[in-house]
Parts: structure tokens; C-alpha cells; sequence
């Protein structure tokens, strides 16, 4: 197994353990004083759960923050550093050899990978999604510049989702391309759930550089 295999499969595991505090612990974390109690200060770094998990342990709000801020900064490294290894002429490349019809040129996985960030992110921070795209990205980010740059402003978004994390002024939505239902839907989940579907899509990023003999920068020596 090589070391960048194992780099994923680390990261996923620790990913998908976010994701399952995030589902079993965090609507305090988006819906603040939900329970009919007056709301803690905004500054205040320990946030309650809601009265039906009255023996578990309370989040903190700022430590999953800073948690979360180091793990996007590992996964943006690696997957932007890879988006850029990849020749401008291999953009359009997809894997002819064995099974692949109908799966995404390296250029779209990249462009659907930003535009569900975008999509996530704007959920995270209760704001309306952009009409224009879908889970494909929109059509005109077709150069390699041009989907670098929305890929960027797509981590950029899920920075933002994530350092609201705690915040009781922030609102929250579900998201039609997530999982989760209403009434689970958290800040913490969704911005889980984009650093897990950013890394799975970096996996398939890593194998189309790999068929075009070029080793992910993540893993070079």
C-alpha cells in the first residue's frame, strides 16, 4: 500500500470520527438556547448540549474549530497541490483502461469537488445557494486557471463555515445534496461532510495523475 493510500485512509478515518461526534453531539452547536433556555453568550468558548443528552460531554466549540481549521488546511494542501501538478493539456484526461464509462475528466472532479465546498459551505452559513451551479460546477470554469481559482474560493467558503462554528448568530440550513435530514443538520456535520467528500474525490485525483506518471506532490519525497 503506498504512503499516499495510507495518508487517505488516515485522514478518512479521522474525518469520518467528526463526522459521528457531529451527528451525535453538535445541534447545540448551530442552535444555541433551541431548548427554550436563554442562549450562552456569544464569546463563551464551552457550548451546552441540548437537554436530550444531558450525560454527554459538552463540545468546545473553539477546540473543534481549531480541529477542523488544521484538518481543511491538510486536505487543501494536498488536493490543490494536485489540481496544480496536473498538466493544463491532461485536464480533459480520463482513464480509458477497464471500467470507466461515464466518470468525470480530471477538470470535472475537480470543479465538482469546489462546487460542493461552495454548496456545503453555504448551507454551513445559512445562505441561499447560487442558482447557477449544481454539483457539477458552472460551465464556464473550464481552463485549468479558471478551475484552480474556484477551487480555491471553494475552501476559502468552507473556512468560513467552519470558523462559525459556535457562533449563535449564524444561522444554519440543510442542504439537498446532503444526507441530512432537517432536524440533524449542523454547522459541524456539513463541514464534516465536505472534508470527506473533498478527500474521497482527492483519492481518484491521486490514481488519474498516477496513469499520467506524475506523483501527487503530497507524496514525494
Amino acid at each position: 500500500m503506498s504512503n499516499s493510500t495510507m495518508r487517505c485512509l488516515r485522514l478518512s478515518v479521522i474525518l469520518l470520527s467528526f463526522c459521528i461526534v457531529a451527528t451525535a453531539q453538535s445541534p447545540a452547536l448551530s442552535k444555541l438556547g433551541s431548548t427554550g433556555e436563554e442562549p450562552a453568550p456569544a464569546d463563551a468558548r464551552t457550548v451546552r448540549l441540548e437537554a436530550d443528552h444531558p450525560s454527554t460531554t459538552p463540545l468546545d466549540a473553539e477546540k473543534e474549530r481549531q480541529a477542523l481549521l488544521i484538518l481543511l488546511k491538510s486536505v487543501r494542501g494536498q488536493i490543490v497541490s494536485a489540481a496544480e501538478a496536473m498538466p493544463a493539456t491532461k485536464y480533459e484526461f480520463v482513464p480509458s483502461d477497464g471500467e470507466f464509462k461515464g466518470v468525470r475528466t480530471f477538470a470535472k472532479q475537480v470543479r465538482h469537488l469546489s462546487a460542493t465546498n461552495h454548496i456545503l459551505a453555504a448551507a454551513a452559513l445559512g445562505e441561499q445557494a447560487s442558482n447557477d451551479i449544481d454539483e457539477n460546477g458552472p460551465e464556464t470554469v473550464r481552463t485549468k486557471t479558471e478551475i484552480l481559482e474556484y477551487l480555491n474560493s471553494s475552501f476559502d467558503h468552507l473556512t468560513k463555515a467552519i470558523e462559525a462554528i459556535g457562533d449563535p448568530n449564524a444561522p444554519v440550513k440543510a442542504s439537498p445534496i446532503s444526507p441530512l435530514p432537517e432536524s440533524k443538520t449542523t454547522r459541524l456535520a456539513l463541514t464534516v461532510e465536505a472534508l470527506i467528500h473533498a478527500f474521497n474525490h482527492y483519492g481518484q485525483m491521486v490514481e488519474y495523475l498516477r496513469m499520467n506518471g506524475i506523483i501527487p506532490p503530497a507524496s514525494r519525497p
